[in-house]
């Protein structure tokens, strides 16, 4: 029989082996992880622990020519909540509930009361800990948030989660919206100056070690390996705020106007290139509104019509082929090229004329004459001469997708016909953007000299220019003197006597070229129902300082002439640049009657009080200010001051005000400000409305203005 003792025994030895063998083997495990695989592992785990963040570099800001911020970076946030964080009990939840719920729908707007209420239900019941409430919040939503019940707890125990990004902001929304552009570096996009100045925009983002602590979060370690962000440098560009507003605001109006499908304007400074202002409007068919979907300015290449004139003009004048004063015959205004006739809409008395009224009144005929009695033999003395003004090539401006000029060969046998020379001549069968025509236009205003059109004047870094970029000369005469000065009277007679006279005024001279162009359908020809009106100058004409284009597309109003449809804003335009720039006119040596005409104070006109002011101002006119404070005002000379007189708007918002002596956009402003519909005949000063002031208005109410002089 065997001994129980020794069997225990046995079984206990059994056992102190087992764990003896297993605590060597425990032992050796250590020791191999040590030796072998320590320096391995203990990497691993600082990686876990350590981290390599990014720090976002800001991208530069886009001011304007006087530092106005066009687009800038700001900070956003995405706001999330820990909506079952321990910290907060059911009780305390559920009784600060419907407050937060509240102050979630009046902070971020986005949702309902109740929404935001059952949402934040659903989340507590479901455990939610990462619950979104709204993306891109800005810094003043956040702080407002902060002040919420159960959100005021702060971070840890409130359950407020706070994801810091970055957002483009524009301040001035649409103003010059695709010139100013924007970037979508992923899906390779640059559009405008945001494209062009992406380089200098973005600077380069640094690095941060971090290490993860409690809670989850993570410390930043500050060693040798941190990496400062370079945020972006600042792009100064040429835009004028102000002047930009009242184009884009002029265009609008007009293209409302003139019912048009869309147009563009574009300001000049002469000697620079310097683009002051550039609007492009487009009808959103969908919501009825003109919105800057497309830069039509740089990008569309189209058909320029009569405003090309003037490069045939020079070509025959710098070739010596005619002077202004040489008669031409133009019969009944119509002519055959081969087996095509060219007629003049309005042709001129008995058809007996000379080269500068064929010029001034805009001859189709005459000016194809010209042409075609002293070219039609070799035409391509004629295409080479256009091809020497560089006309021919893009501008290579900056900005990307300008649209490629078209003016054909008569060696390309495929696309040159026996009319071609004929309808070049006059603007047809060749293609150039309002932005290449204009800088041929502002190179006869240059004294000859043609500059590229510049969109940015410097670069800084802080306060600190770093680059700055001076005019370009594309040629540095596109023709003679001679032919210059002739070029620059014929245009002056356009307005003076020709077809551009809705522009001539007594305080500045004007000098430019209407033009009224059929546009081609690619399947019917050309289209007598739709044109491009377009009108291109410059200001002053005897020393000129801007030059400017306008084009408006398919007019269905009525009007579809140059003259009638876009030289109204260029006068809008050039009217705020000349009152707003001192240096168009000198004031101190006016007589007392000229400074009155100057100020443009005729009796019966009402004007905007702050912005009648600031014009006396830039004119250096003595001036008495009312002394009560007061939004409209009339002005009449008073020995050698000008006084301001307060003018009654009624001030009530139900009734109608007195829009009489006011200018249209005055009116207009305070009609709609209103909610009224106004209805506009006529052009010029406000005389006489359909409702009379005073009377009880209502939203949506229509009112007729009868306007009257300019």
């Amino acid at each position: 029989m065997t001994d129980p003792k020794k069997m225990i025994l046995v079984r206990v030895y059994l056992v102190y082996a087992a764990v003896l063998l297993f605590a060597m083997i425990v032992v050796y495990k250590i020791g191999r992880i040590q030796l072998v695989f320590g320096d391995e592992l203990k990497s691993k785990a600082e990686q876990q622990e350590i981290r390599v963040f990014r720090i976002e570099a800001l991208r530069g800001n886009i001011l304007a020519t006087d530092g106005t911020l066009l687009a800038t970076t700001v900070p956003v946030f995405e706001v999330r909540m820990d909506v079952a964080t321990p910290h907060i009990t059911d009780q305390r939840f559920y009784n600060a509930l419907d407050s937060l719920a509240t102050g979630l729908a009046q902070v971020l707007g986005d949702k309902s009361k109740t929404q935001y209420y059952n949402e934040l239900s659903q989340a507590r019941a479901k455990g939610n800990r990462y619950l979104l409430l709204k993306n891109r919040v800005t810094y003043s939503e956040v702080k407002a948030l902060r002040k919420l019940p159960l959100l005021n707890m702060g971070k840890f125990k409130g359950g407020l989660i706070l994801i810091p990004e970055t957002r483009r902001e524009r301040p001035y929304k649409d103003l010059a919206l695709r010139t100013i552009g924007y970037e979508l570096e992923r899906e390779n996009l640059f559009v405008g100056i945001e494209g062009a100045y992406h380089n200098y925009l973005k600077g380069y983002d640094g690095k941060q070690v971090k290490r993860r602590i409690n809670n989850g979060d993570w410390m930043p370690l500050f060693d040798e390996n941190m990496v400062e962000p370079q945020n972006g440098k600042d792009v100064v560009c040429t835009i004028d705020v102000n002047i930009q507003d009242v184009a884009q605001q002029a265009l609008r109006r007009n293209l409302e106007e003139n019912q048009a499908s869309q147009g563009c304007a574009i300001l000049m400074e002469v000697q620079t290139g310097h683009i002051i202002a550039i609007a492009n409007l487009s009808l959103n068919t969908k919501t009825g509104k003109y919105e800057e979907r497309i830069n039509l300015a740089i990008a569309e290449s189209v058909e320029p019509g009569s405003t090309f004139k003037l490069a045939s003009m020079l070509v025959l004048l710098d070739d010596n082929k005619v002077k202004p004063s040489d008669p031409v015959y133009i019969g009944n205004g119509q002519m055959q090229f081969h087996n095509r006739i060219m007629k003049d809409v309005h042709p001129i008395r008995d058809g007996h004329t000379n080269v500068r009224e064929i010029f001034e009144k805009s001859s189709n005929v005459g000016i194809a004459k010209l042409i075609w009695n002293n070219y039609s033999s070799k035409p391509e003395r004629y295409i080479d001469r256009l091809y020497d003004l560089g006309i021919n090539a893009p501008l290579g401006i900056e900005i990307m997708g300008e649209g490629k000029p078209k003016i054909k060969h008569p060696s390309n046998k495929q696309y040159w016909y026996g009319t071609s020379l004929a309808w070049m001549s006059i603007g047809y069968e060749l293609q150039m953007t309002p932005l290449q025509v204009l800088t041929l236009y502002n190179a006869v205003a240059n004294n000859g000299r043609m500059v590229k059109p510049l969109f940015v004047k410097e670069i800084r870094q802080g306060n600190t220019v770093i680059e700055k970029h001076d005019p370009v000369v594309i040629k540095e005469r596109i023709a003679s003197q001679a032919t210059i000065d002739t070029l620059r009277r014929l245009l002056e007679g356009v307005v003076e006597r020709g077809t551009g006279k809705a522009l001539n005024n007594n305080a500045y001279k004007v000098a430019g070229k209407t033009g009224t162009a059929q546009i081609a359908d690619k399947n019917k020809g050309y289209d007598k129902q739709n044109y491009n009106a377009s009108f291109v100058g410059f200001f002053p004409a005897d020393d000129p300082k801007y030059s400017c284009i306008v084009v408006v597309s398919r007019p269905k109003a009525g009007k579809i002439y140059g003259g009638a449809v876009a030289a109204p804003v260029f006068r809008e335009i050039a009217d705020k640049v000349y009152a707003t720039r001192p240096n168009l006119h000198d004031a101190s040596s006016l007589s007392e009657e000229e400074i009155t005409m100057a100020a443009v104070v005729p009796s019966g006109r009402k004007f905007y009080h702050e912005e009648a002011a600031r014009l006396l101002e830039m004119l250096r006119v003595p001036v008495v200010r009312p002394s009560a404070t007061t939004e409209w005002v009339s002005m009449a000379p008073n020995g050698k001051l000008i006084e301001m007189t307060p003018v009654s708007d009624t001030i009530l918002q139900n009734r109608m005000p007195d829009l009489s002596g006011m200018h249209l956009r005055d009116a207009l402003y305070l009609a709609e400000k209103r909610g009224l519909q106004p209805k506009v005949i006529g052009k010029g000063i406000v005389r006489a409305q359909s409702v009379p002031a005073g009377d009880t208005i209502r939203e949506g109410q229509m009112v007729e203005l009868q306007l009257s002089g300019l």
